[in-house]
Protein backbone atom coordinates (compact mmCIF):
# COMPACT_ATOMS: atom_id res chain seq x y z
CA UNK A 1 0.00 0.00 0.00
CA UNK A 2 1.24 3.50 -0.81
CA UNK A 3 1.77 5.71 2.24
CA UNK A 4 -0.64 8.62 2.63
CA UNK A 5 1.33 11.42 4.22
CA UNK A 6 -1.42 14.02 4.66
CA UNK A 7 -5.07 14.28 5.44
CA UNK A 8 -6.79 15.30 2.23
CA UNK A 9 -9.65 17.02 4.03
CA UNK A 10 -7.30 19.21 6.02
CA UNK A 11 -5.34 20.15 2.90
CA UNK A 12 -8.56 21.08 1.06
CA UNK A 13 -9.77 23.11 4.01
CA UNK A 14 -6.47 24.99 3.99
CA UNK A 15 -7.10 26.16 0.43
CA UNK A 16 -9.99 28.42 1.42
CA UNK A 17 -8.14 31.04 3.45
CA UNK A 18 -5.21 30.90 1.05
CA UNK A 19 -7.42 31.80 -1.89
CA UNK A 20 -9.37 34.48 -0.01
CA UNK A 21 -6.49 36.22 1.75
CA UNK A 22 -3.59 35.85 -0.58
CA UNK A 23 -2.00 39.05 0.63
CA UNK A 24 -0.95 37.29 3.82
CA UNK A 25 0.89 34.42 2.14
CA UNK A 26 4.36 35.86 1.95
CA UNK A 27 4.53 36.41 5.69
CA UNK A 28 5.50 32.75 5.99
CA UNK A 29 6.60 31.60 2.53
CA UNK A 30 9.20 33.27 0.37
CA UNK A 31 11.26 32.07 -2.54
CA UNK A 32 14.73 32.51 -3.97
CA UNK A 33 16.93 30.31 -6.14
CA UNK A 34 18.40 27.98 -3.51
CA UNK A 35 20.79 25.17 -4.34
CA UNK A 36 24.14 23.59 -3.57
CA UNK A 37 27.53 24.99 -4.55
CA UNK A 38 30.32 23.28 -6.42
CA UNK A 39 32.21 22.83 -8.57
CA UNK A 40 32.41 19.26 -7.18
CA UNK A 41 29.14 17.41 -6.64
CA UNK A 42 28.43 13.91 -5.37
CA UNK A 43 24.91 12.87 -6.35
CA UNK A 44 22.73 9.81 -6.11
CA UNK A 45 19.71 8.60 -8.04
CA UNK A 46 17.25 6.99 -5.64
CA UNK A 47 13.54 6.24 -5.11
CA UNK A 48 11.09 7.77 -2.65
CA UNK A 49 7.58 9.31 -2.50
CA UNK A 50 6.37 12.80 -3.41
CA UNK A 51 3.43 14.26 -1.54
CA UNK A 52 0.50 15.94 -3.25
CA UNK A 53 -2.20 18.27 -1.89
CA UNK A 54 -4.89 15.62 -2.41
CA UNK A 55 -3.21 13.46 0.22
CA UNK A 56 -1.52 11.06 -2.18
CA UNK A 57 2.13 10.08 -2.12
CA UNK A 58 3.47 9.23 -5.57
CA UNK A 59 6.31 6.75 -5.98
CA UNK A 60 9.11 8.58 -7.82
CA UNK A 61 12.82 8.66 -8.55
CA UNK A 62 15.07 11.66 -8.13
CA UNK A 63 18.62 12.91 -7.89
CA UNK A 64 19.95 13.82 -4.45
CA UNK A 65 23.12 14.35 -2.45
CA UNK A 66 25.52 11.51 -1.67
CA UNK A 67 26.69 12.93 1.65
CA UNK A 68 26.86 16.56 2.73
CA UNK A 69 27.31 19.02 -0.15
CA UNK A 70 30.15 21.51 -0.30
CA UNK A 71 27.78 24.30 0.66
CA UNK A 72 24.41 25.94 0.11
CA UNK A 73 23.50 29.16 -1.66
CA UNK A 74 22.26 31.78 -1.28
CA UNK A 75 23.65 32.36 2.19
CA UNK A 76 21.14 32.74 4.98
CA UNK A 77 18.41 30.39 3.78
CA UNK A 78 17.31 28.62 6.95
CA UNK A 79 16.96 24.87 7.36
CA UNK A 80 18.81 23.94 4.17
CA UNK A 81 19.04 20.23 3.44
CA UNK A 82 19.85 17.92 0.55
CA UNK A 83 18.53 14.40 0.97
CA UNK A 84 19.54 11.39 -1.09
CA UNK A 85 16.51 11.90 -3.33
CA UNK A 86 14.61 15.03 -4.25
CA UNK A 87 12.49 16.38 -7.12
CA UNK A 88 13.70 18.47 -8.80
CA UNK A 89 17.25 17.32 -8.19
CA UNK A 90 19.62 19.64 -6.34
CA UNK A 91 20.15 22.95 -8.09
CA UNK A 92 23.87 22.95 -8.95
CA UNK A 93 25.44 26.42 -8.64
CA UNK A 94 28.84 27.07 -10.24
CA UNK A 95 30.79 29.94 -11.79
CA UNK A 96 31.67 30.49 -15.40
CA UNK A 97 35.03 28.87 -16.12
CA UNK A 98 34.76 26.24 -13.38
CA UNK A 99 35.67 22.65 -14.16
CA UNK A 100 32.54 20.95 -12.91
CA UNK A 101 32.78 17.39 -11.57
CA UNK A 102 29.63 15.38 -10.94
CA UNK A 103 29.90 11.85 -9.56
CA UNK A 104 26.64 9.93 -9.79
CA UNK A 105 25.86 6.78 -7.77
CA UNK A 106 22.98 4.66 -9.02
CA UNK A 107 20.82 3.71 -6.04
CA UNK A 108 17.69 3.07 -8.07
CA UNK A 109 16.01 -0.34 -7.75
CA UNK A 110 18.01 -3.04 -9.55
CA UNK A 111 15.18 -3.58 -12.02
CA UNK A 112 15.50 0.03 -13.21
CA UNK A 113 18.90 -0.77 -14.70
CA UNK A 114 21.36 1.96 -15.63
CA UNK A 115 20.93 5.69 -15.17
CA UNK A 116 22.85 8.79 -16.19
CA UNK A 117 22.84 12.59 -16.43
CA UNK A 118 22.91 14.74 -19.55
CA UNK A 119 24.13 18.35 -19.39
CA UNK A 120 22.86 19.87 -22.65
CA UNK A 121 24.97 22.67 -24.07
CA UNK A 122 28.26 21.53 -22.55
CA UNK A 123 31.06 19.32 -23.83
CA UNK A 124 30.86 16.58 -21.20
CA UNK A 125 33.54 14.02 -20.46
CA UNK A 126 32.32 10.82 -18.81
CA UNK A 127 35.58 10.46 -16.92
CA UNK A 128 38.50 12.81 -16.32
CA UNK A 129 38.97 15.96 -18.37
CA UNK A 130 42.50 17.25 -18.97
CA UNK A 131 42.48 20.19 -21.33
CA UNK A 132 40.53 18.88 -24.31
CA UNK A 133 41.40 15.24 -23.57
CA UNK A 134 38.76 13.01 -21.98
CA UNK A 135 39.92 9.87 -20.19
CA UNK A 136 36.93 7.54 -19.62
CA UNK A 137 36.54 6.28 -16.07
CA UNK A 138 33.74 4.17 -14.66
CA UNK A 139 30.31 3.84 -16.07
CA UNK A 140 28.90 1.56 -18.73
CA UNK A 141 28.00 2.03 -22.36
CA UNK A 142 24.88 4.07 -22.86
CA UNK A 143 23.66 6.91 -25.01
CA UNK A 144 27.27 8.09 -25.10
CA UNK A 145 30.14 5.65 -24.58
CA UNK A 146 31.00 5.22 -20.88
CA UNK A 147 28.23 7.57 -19.76
CA UNK A 148 25.86 5.59 -17.53
CA UNK A 149 26.05 4.24 -13.99
CA UNK A 150 25.06 0.58 -13.55
CA UNK A 151 22.91 -0.40 -10.60
CA UNK A 152 25.00 0.15 -7.47
CA UNK A 153 27.78 1.67 -9.55
CA UNK A 154 29.06 5.17 -10.23
CA UNK A 155 30.01 7.35 -13.14
CA UNK A 156 31.83 10.70 -13.14
CA UNK A 157 31.16 13.58 -15.50
CA UNK A 158 33.44 16.56 -16.02
CA UNK A 159 32.91 19.66 -18.13
CA UNK A 160 33.84 23.32 -18.33
CA UNK A 161 31.08 25.72 -17.29
CA UNK A 162 31.53 27.77 -20.44
CA UNK A 163 28.08 29.34 -20.69
CA UNK A 164 26.50 31.47 -17.93
CA UNK A 165 22.79 31.36 -17.24
CA UNK A 166 20.18 28.77 -16.40
CA UNK A 167 20.45 25.23 -17.76
CA UNK A 168 18.60 21.94 -17.36
CA UNK A 169 20.09 18.56 -16.53
CA UNK A 170 18.25 15.25 -16.75
CA UNK A 171 18.57 11.53 -17.29
CA UNK A 172 19.90 10.35 -20.64
CA UNK A 173 18.89 6.73 -20.03
CA UNK A 174 15.40 5.49 -20.96
CA UNK A 175 14.42 9.14 -20.74
CA UNK A 176 10.71 8.67 -21.41
CA UNK A 177 10.48 6.77 -18.11
CA UNK A 178 13.30 8.19 -16.00
CA UNK A 179 12.51 11.87 -16.57
CA UNK A 180 8.83 11.15 -15.93
CA UNK A 181 9.82 9.49 -12.66
CA UNK A 182 11.62 12.69 -11.58
CA UNK A 183 15.26 12.48 -12.69
CA UNK A 184 15.85 16.13 -13.64
CA UNK A 185 17.24 19.32 -12.12
CA UNK A 186 18.77 22.74 -12.79
CA UNK A 187 22.32 23.98 -13.30
CA UNK A 188 22.98 27.70 -12.72
CA UNK A 189 26.23 29.13 -14.07
CA UNK A 190 27.04 32.55 -12.63
CA UNK A 191 28.98 35.02 -14.82
CA UNK A 192 32.70 35.23 -14.18
CA UNK A 193 32.62 39.02 -14.33
CA UNK A 194 29.82 41.03 -12.73
CA UNK A 195 29.19 44.36 -14.48
CA UNK A 196 30.48 47.20 -12.30
CA UNK A 197 27.34 49.25 -12.99
CA UNK A 198 25.26 46.81 -10.93
CA UNK A 199 26.78 48.00 -7.69
CA UNK A 200 26.18 51.72 -8.12
CA UNK A 201 23.67 54.23 -9.44
CA UNK A 202 24.05 54.33 -13.20
CA UNK A 203 23.75 57.29 -15.48
CA UNK A 204 20.80 57.72 -17.78
CA UNK A 205 20.51 55.05 -20.44
CA UNK A 206 22.86 52.50 -18.86
CA UNK A 207 20.55 50.91 -16.31
CA UNK A 208 19.07 47.44 -16.49
CA UNK A 209 16.14 48.58 -18.57
CA UNK A 210 18.04 50.19 -21.42
CA UNK A 211 18.36 48.61 -24.82
CA UNK A 212 15.78 45.89 -24.54
CA UNK A 213 13.36 46.27 -21.63
CA UNK A 214 10.25 48.28 -22.42
CA UNK A 215 10.58 50.95 -19.72
CA UNK A 216 12.75 51.97 -16.74
CA UNK A 217 15.57 53.24 -18.96
CA UNK A 218 18.16 55.06 -16.92
CA UNK A 219 17.10 53.57 -13.57
CA UNK A 220 19.95 51.64 -12.01
CA UNK A 221 19.83 48.50 -9.95
CA UNK A 222 21.94 50.43 -7.45
CA UNK A 223 18.88 52.48 -6.45
CA UNK A 224 17.04 49.33 -5.42
CA UNK A 225 20.12 48.14 -3.53
CA UNK A 226 20.11 51.42 -1.60
CA UNK A 227 16.40 51.09 -0.85
CA UNK A 228 16.77 47.51 0.35
CA UNK A 229 19.68 48.48 2.59
CA UNK A 230 17.71 51.37 4.09
CA UNK A 231 14.83 49.09 5.03
CA UNK A 232 17.14 46.41 6.44
CA UNK A 233 16.76 43.76 3.75
CA UNK A 234 19.43 41.16 3.09
CA UNK A 235 20.69 40.30 -0.37
CA UNK A 236 19.70 36.79 -1.47
CA UNK A 237 20.86 37.03 -5.07
CA UNK A 238 23.31 34.47 -6.40
CA UNK A 239 25.00 37.28 -8.35
CA UNK A 240 24.34 40.91 -9.26
CA UNK A 241 23.72 40.09 -12.91
CA UNK A 242 22.58 37.06 -14.87
CA UNK A 243 25.26 37.60 -17.51
CA UNK A 244 28.32 39.76 -18.05
CA UNK A 245 26.12 42.47 -19.52
CA UNK A 246 24.99 45.66 -17.79
CA UNK A 247 21.45 45.12 -19.05
CA UNK A 248 21.06 41.84 -17.14
CA UNK A 249 21.40 43.30 -13.63
CA UNK A 250 18.63 42.27 -11.24
CA UNK A 251 17.44 42.71 -7.65
CA UNK A 252 15.76 39.37 -6.87
CA UNK A 253 15.67 35.99 -8.52
CA UNK A 254 13.47 32.91 -8.60
CA UNK A 255 13.86 29.50 -10.23
CA UNK A 256 10.77 27.71 -11.54
CA UNK A 257 10.91 24.19 -12.96
CA UNK A 258 7.67 23.01 -14.54
CA UNK A 259 6.80 19.33 -14.74
CA UNK A 260 3.83 16.98 -14.75
CA UNK A 261 3.19 13.41 -13.56
CA UNK A 262 1.04 10.57 -14.82
CA UNK A 263 0.36 8.51 -11.66
CA UNK A 264 -0.47 5.44 -13.73
CA UNK A 265 3.12 5.29 -14.96
CA UNK A 266 4.46 5.69 -11.44
CA UNK A 267 2.11 3.01 -10.10
CA UNK A 268 3.16 0.64 -12.86
CA UNK A 269 6.84 1.27 -12.14
CA UNK A 270 6.29 0.55 -8.44
CA UNK A 271 4.35 -2.63 -9.19
CA UNK A 272 7.08 -3.95 -11.46
CA UNK A 273 9.83 -3.03 -8.98
CA UNK A 274 7.98 -5.01 -6.31
CA UNK A 275 7.51 -7.96 -8.67
CA UNK A 276 11.22 -7.98 -9.49
CA UNK A 277 12.00 -7.92 -5.77
CA UNK A 278 9.88 -10.98 -5.04
CA UNK A 279 11.56 -14.25 -4.18
CA UNK A 280 10.25 -15.96 -7.31
CA UNK A 281 11.19 -13.12 -9.70
CA UNK A 282 13.00 -14.11 -12.89
CA UNK A 283 16.70 -13.32 -13.18
CA UNK A 284 17.44 -10.93 -14.74
CA UNK A 285 14.29 -8.89 -14.09
CA UNK A 286 13.85 -5.48 -15.66
CA UNK A 287 11.13 -2.87 -16.01
CA UNK A 288 8.91 -2.61 -19.05
CA UNK A 289 6.69 0.34 -18.16
CA UNK A 290 4.55 1.77 -20.97
CA UNK A 291 4.72 5.57 -21.10
CA UNK A 292 1.91 5.98 -23.64
CA UNK A 293 -0.89 6.88 -23.54
CA UNK A 294 0.18 9.79 -21.37
CA UNK A 295 -2.44 11.24 -19.01
CA UNK A 296 -0.83 13.41 -16.33
CA UNK A 297 -2.95 14.27 -13.30
CA UNK A 298 -0.40 16.29 -11.29
CA UNK A 299 1.12 19.55 -12.51
CA UNK A 300 3.98 20.93 -10.48
CA UNK A 301 6.23 23.93 -9.98
CA UNK A 302 9.55 22.92 -8.40
CA UNK A 303 8.15 19.50 -7.57
CA UNK A 304 5.14 20.84 -5.66
CA UNK A 305 1.53 21.60 -6.56
CA UNK A 306 -0.45 24.57 -5.28
CA UNK A 307 -0.83 25.30 -2.34
CA UNK A 308 2.24 23.32 -1.28
CA UNK A 309 4.45 25.38 -3.60
CA UNK A 310 3.69 28.44 -1.44
CA UNK A 311 5.11 26.87 1.70
CA UNK A 312 8.69 27.75 2.55
CA UNK A 313 11.84 26.40 0.98
CA UNK A 314 13.18 23.37 2.85
CA UNK A 315 9.92 22.89 4.76
CA UNK A 316 10.21 19.73 6.85
CA UNK A 317 6.88 18.37 5.58
CA UNK A 318 8.41 18.04 2.11
CA UNK A 319 11.64 16.07 2.68
CA UNK A 320 11.94 15.24 -1.03
CA UNK A 321 10.53 18.49 -2.47
CA UNK A 322 12.69 21.23 -0.92
CA UNK A 323 12.07 24.10 -3.36
CA UNK A 324 9.01 26.35 -3.39
CA UNK A 325 7.43 28.89 -5.73
CA UNK A 326 6.36 32.21 -4.21
CA UNK A 327 7.78 35.32 -5.93
CA UNK A 328 7.80 38.47 -3.85
CA UNK A 329 8.98 41.95 -4.74
CA UNK A 330 8.75 45.70 -4.26
CA UNK A 331 7.61 48.08 -7.02
CA UNK A 332 10.38 48.77 -9.52
CA UNK A 333 12.63 45.88 -8.59
CA UNK A 334 14.12 43.96 -11.48
CA UNK A 335 13.29 40.31 -10.84
CA UNK A 336 15.18 37.58 -12.68
CA UNK A 337 13.01 34.58 -13.51
CA UNK A 338 14.88 31.35 -14.27
CA UNK A 339 12.42 29.04 -16.04
CA UNK A 340 12.86 25.43 -17.18
CA UNK A 341 10.44 23.03 -18.83
CA UNK A 342 11.27 19.67 -17.29
CA UNK A 343 8.32 17.53 -18.35
CA UNK A 344 6.96 16.17 -21.62
CA UNK A 345 4.33 18.87 -22.22
CA UNK A 346 4.50 22.55 -22.99
CA UNK A 347 2.96 24.66 -20.24
CA UNK A 348 1.63 28.14 -21.14
CA UNK A 349 2.45 29.84 -17.84
CA UNK A 350 1.08 33.35 -17.36
CA UNK A 351 2.73 35.86 -15.03
CA UNK A 352 -0.02 38.37 -14.18
CA UNK A 353 0.75 42.10 -13.80
CA UNK A 354 3.36 42.39 -16.57
CA UNK A 355 5.05 40.64 -19.45
CA UNK A 356 8.37 38.83 -18.99
CA UNK A 357 11.22 40.20 -21.07
CA UNK A 358 13.31 37.22 -22.17
CA UNK A 359 17.05 37.72 -21.80
CA UNK A 360 18.38 34.36 -22.94
CA UNK A 361 17.52 30.79 -23.84
CA UNK A 362 19.72 27.92 -22.68
CA UNK A 363 22.38 30.38 -21.63
CA UNK A 364 22.46 32.22 -24.96
CA UNK A 365 21.83 35.95 -24.65
CA UNK A 366 19.45 37.26 -27.30
CA UNK A 367 21.24 40.34 -28.60
CA UNK A 368 20.54 42.98 -31.22
CA UNK A 369 22.92 43.42 -34.17
CA UNK A 370 24.98 45.94 -32.17
CA UNK A 371 26.11 43.02 -29.99
CA UNK A 372 25.17 44.62 -26.65
CA UNK A 373 21.50 45.65 -26.68
CA UNK A 374 18.99 43.00 -25.62
CA UNK A 375 16.53 41.81 -28.23
CA UNK A 376 14.52 39.11 -26.48
CA UNK A 377 10.73 39.15 -26.78
CA UNK A 378 8.29 40.34 -24.11
CA UNK A 379 6.11 37.30 -23.42
CA UNK A 380 2.52 37.34 -22.19
CA UNK A 381 2.97 33.67 -21.26
CA UNK A 382 6.32 31.97 -20.80
CA UNK A 383 5.61 28.80 -22.72
CA UNK A 384 7.85 26.20 -21.11
CA UNK A 385 9.13 23.96 -23.89
CA UNK A 386 10.36 20.57 -22.62
CA UNK A 387 14.09 20.71 -21.99
CA UNK A 388 14.34 24.45 -22.64
CA UNK A 389 15.69 26.88 -20.05
CA UNK A 390 15.22 30.62 -20.27
CA UNK A 391 16.07 33.70 -18.25
CA UNK A 392 13.80 36.72 -18.17
CA UNK A 393 13.20 39.97 -16.30
CA UNK A 394 9.90 40.81 -14.62
CA UNK A 395 8.95 43.92 -12.68
CA UNK A 396 5.87 45.71 -11.35
CA UNK A 397 5.49 49.46 -10.88
CA UNK A 398 1.75 50.13 -10.78
CA UNK A 399 2.09 52.32 -13.83
CA UNK A 400 -1.23 53.31 -15.37
CA UNK A 401 -3.54 52.25 -12.52
CA UNK A 402 -5.08 55.75 -12.63
CA UNK A 403 -5.26 55.92 -8.85
CA UNK A 404 -2.75 56.40 -6.06
CA UNK A 405 -2.00 52.96 -4.69
CA UNK A 406 -0.25 54.46 -1.64
CA UNK A 407 -3.33 56.36 -0.38
CA UNK A 408 -1.62 59.78 -0.33
CA UNK A 409 -3.42 62.93 0.78
CA UNK A 410 -1.54 66.25 0.90
CA UNK A 411 -3.99 67.58 3.49
CA UNK A 412 -3.31 64.80 5.96
CA UNK A 413 -1.65 65.08 9.33
CA UNK A 414 0.14 61.83 8.53
CA UNK A 415 3.59 62.65 7.12
CA UNK A 416 3.68 59.45 5.10
CA UNK A 417 0.45 60.51 3.42
CA UNK A 418 2.10 63.78 2.35
CA UNK A 419 5.09 62.29 0.53
CA UNK A 420 5.82 63.95 -2.78
CA UNK A 421 6.32 62.28 -6.14
CA UNK A 422 8.99 63.87 -8.33
CA UNK A 423 9.00 62.20 -11.75
CA UNK A 424 12.22 61.22 -13.42
CA UNK A 425 12.58 61.26 -17.21
CA UNK A 426 10.28 58.26 -17.40
CA UNK A 427 7.71 59.45 -14.89
CA UNK A 428 8.78 57.50 -11.80
CA UNK A 429 9.69 58.72 -8.31
CA UNK A 430 13.23 57.35 -8.40
CA UNK A 431 15.12 60.26 -6.87
CA UNK A 432 14.36 59.17 -3.29
CA UNK A 433 15.22 55.46 -2.88
CA UNK A 434 14.59 55.60 0.87
CA UNK A 435 11.01 56.87 0.49
CA UNK A 436 8.06 54.55 0.97
CA UNK A 437 6.78 55.55 -2.45
CA UNK A 438 10.07 54.98 -4.25
CA UNK A 439 9.24 54.07 -7.86
CA UNK A 440 5.70 55.44 -7.63
CA UNK A 441 4.21 56.31 -11.03
CA UNK A 442 3.82 60.06 -10.50
CA UNK A 443 0.95 60.60 -12.94
CA UNK A 444 -1.26 58.69 -10.49
CA UNK A 445 0.00 60.48 -7.37
CA UNK A 446 -2.90 61.79 -5.20
CA UNK A 447 -5.53 60.40 -7.55
CA UNK A 448 -8.39 58.92 -5.51
CA UNK A 449 -9.79 55.48 -6.09
CA UNK A 450 -12.87 55.56 -3.87
CA UNK A 451 -15.90 57.77 -4.28
CA UNK A 452 -16.45 57.82 -0.51
CA UNK A 453 -13.43 56.37 1.27
CA UNK A 454 -13.39 55.39 4.93
CA UNK A 455 -10.19 57.08 5.90
CA UNK A 456 -7.49 59.62 5.33
CA UNK A 457 -7.61 59.82 1.55
CA UNK A 458 -9.34 62.27 -0.73
CA UNK A 459 -12.72 61.32 -2.20
CA UNK A 460 -14.05 61.62 -5.70
CA UNK A 461 -12.70 58.51 -7.36
CA UNK A 462 -14.56 56.22 -9.74
CA UNK A 463 -14.98 53.20 -7.43
CA UNK A 464 -17.33 52.47 -4.56
CA UNK A 465 -15.83 49.76 -2.38
CA UNK A 466 -17.90 47.63 0.03
CA UNK A 467 -18.67 49.22 3.38
CA UNK A 468 -15.98 47.79 5.71
CA UNK A 469 -18.53 47.66 8.50
CA UNK A 470 -20.59 45.04 6.68
CA UNK A 471 -19.43 41.76 8.14
CA UNK A 472 -20.83 39.76 5.24
CA UNK A 473 -17.55 40.63 3.45
CA UNK A 474 -16.00 37.96 5.63
CA UNK A 475 -13.22 37.69 8.15
CA UNK A 476 -10.65 37.44 5.36
CA UNK A 477 -11.72 40.63 3.57
CA UNK A 478 -8.60 42.83 3.40
CA UNK A 479 -10.63 45.98 2.81
CA UNK A 480 -7.99 48.44 1.70
CA UNK A 481 -6.92 48.92 -1.91
CA UNK A 482 -3.73 50.69 -0.84
CA UNK A 483 -0.21 49.33 -0.85
CA UNK A 484 1.63 48.73 2.41
CA UNK A 485 0.69 48.59 6.08
CA UNK A 486 1.10 52.34 6.54
CA UNK A 487 -1.14 53.18 3.59
CA UNK A 488 -3.65 50.58 4.68
CA UNK A 489 -3.83 52.05 8.17
CA UNK A 490 -4.29 55.57 6.78
CA UNK A 491 -7.07 54.40 4.50
CA UNK A 492 -9.20 52.67 7.11
CA UNK A 493 -11.91 53.75 9.50
CA UNK A 494 -10.20 55.52 12.39
CA UNK A 495 -10.17 58.89 14.15
CA UNK A 496 -12.00 60.60 11.31
CA UNK A 497 -14.88 63.09 11.28
CA UNK A 498 -17.02 64.82 8.70
CA UNK A 499 -19.05 63.49 5.83
CA UNK A 500 -18.19 59.90 5.07
CA UNK A 501 -15.46 60.25 7.73
CA UNK A 502 -12.98 61.66 5.22
CA UNK A 503 -11.65 64.64 7.18
CA UNK A 504 -9.59 65.23 10.33
CA UNK A 505 -8.13 61.74 10.31
CA UNK A 506 -5.18 61.17 12.58
CA UNK A 507 -3.77 58.22 10.76
CA UNK A 508 -4.63 55.87 13.63
CA UNK A 509 -7.08 53.70 11.77
CA UNK A 510 -8.51 50.64 13.43
CA UNK A 511 -10.58 47.70 12.30
CA UNK A 512 -12.47 47.26 10.11
CA UNK A 513 -11.25 46.55 7.51
CA UNK A 514 -7.56 46.27 8.41
CA UNK A 515 -6.68 44.09 11.35
CA UNK A 516 -8.82 41.19 10.18
CA UNK A 517 -7.65 37.62 10.65
CA UNK A 518 -5.31 37.73 7.67
CA UNK A 519 -4.46 41.41 7.25
CA UNK A 520 -2.88 43.08 10.24
CA UNK A 521 -2.57 46.87 9.92
CA UNK A 522 0.97 46.67 11.34
CA UNK A 523 2.11 43.76 9.17
CA UNK A 524 2.21 43.08 5.49
CA UNK A 525 -0.49 44.53 3.26
CA UNK A 526 0.42 43.90 -0.33
CA UNK A 527 -1.05 43.15 -3.72
CA UNK A 528 -1.33 39.55 -4.86
CA UNK A 529 -1.34 38.45 -8.48
CA UNK A 530 -2.03 34.87 -9.44
CA UNK A 531 0.64 33.27 -11.61
CA UNK A 532 -0.73 30.15 -13.24
CA UNK A 533 -0.90 27.92 -16.27
CA UNK A 534 -3.28 29.07 -18.98
CA UNK A 535 -4.20 25.46 -19.58
CA UNK A 536 -7.18 25.15 -17.23
CA UNK A 537 -6.61 21.50 -16.45
CA UNK A 538 -3.11 22.31 -15.25
CA UNK A 539 -4.44 24.43 -12.38
CA UNK A 540 -6.04 21.34 -10.85
CA UNK A 541 -4.63 18.58 -8.67
CA UNK A 542 -5.95 15.24 -9.84
CA UNK A 543 -8.77 17.16 -11.57
CA UNK A 544 -9.72 19.11 -8.43
CA UNK A 545 -9.49 22.92 -8.49
CA UNK A 546 -7.57 24.83 -7.19
CA UNK A 547 -4.16 23.23 -7.44
CA UNK A 548 -1.47 22.34 -9.92
CA UNK A 549 0.65 24.97 -11.63
CA UNK A 550 -0.44 27.98 -9.66
CA UNK A 551 1.21 30.34 -7.19
CA UNK A 552 0.92 33.91 -5.97
CA UNK A 553 3.21 36.81 -6.81
CA UNK A 554 3.17 39.38 -4.02
CA UNK A 555 3.93 43.11 -4.19
CA UNK A 556 4.76 45.09 -1.05
CA UNK A 557 5.77 48.67 -0.45
CA UNK A 558 9.20 49.43 0.93
CA UNK A 559 8.39 49.49 4.63
CA UNK A 560 7.78 45.73 4.52
CA UNK A 561 11.15 43.97 4.50
CA UNK A 562 11.04 40.84 2.35
CA UNK A 563 12.94 38.07 4.08
CA UNK A 564 13.82 35.29 1.64
CA UNK A 565 15.38 33.16 4.38
CA UNK A 566 12.07 31.83 5.71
Amino acid sequence: MKPIFKNAFLKTRRLLPLMMAVASLAATAHAAAPGITGPIFNLTAAPSYLTQPDGQAIYSWGYGCNGAPTGYAPAGISGSFCNSMQVPGPTLIVKEGDTVTVTLTNNLPAAAGNTSILFPGFQVCAGTLSGSTCTPAGGVSGLVTQEAAANGGTVTYQFKATTPGTHAYYSGTQSDLQIEMGLFGALIVLPANTPAVCGAVATSGSGPGSGGLPILNGVASGNNVAAQAYWGENDYRLAAAAYNNTKTCYDREYLFQFSEMDPAIHDQALAQVQQCSAANAPVPCSLHVPTEPYRPAYFMINGRSMPDDMDSNYAVEYPHQPYNGNPHMHPGEMVLLRIIGQGRWQHPFHEHANHVRILARDGNLILAPDGTSLAGPALFTTTTTPGLAMDGIFYYTGRGLNWDMYGHNPGSVDLNAKLTCTPDSEGYNTGAPTAINYFEWCQDHNKPLQTAPFGDVASGGPVTLPDPNILVNGAWFGGSPYLGPDATTRATFGNCTGANKTTSCGGTGTTPPSGTIANSPTGEAGFAFMWHSHNEREITTNNAFPGGMMMMMLIDSREFAIDESK
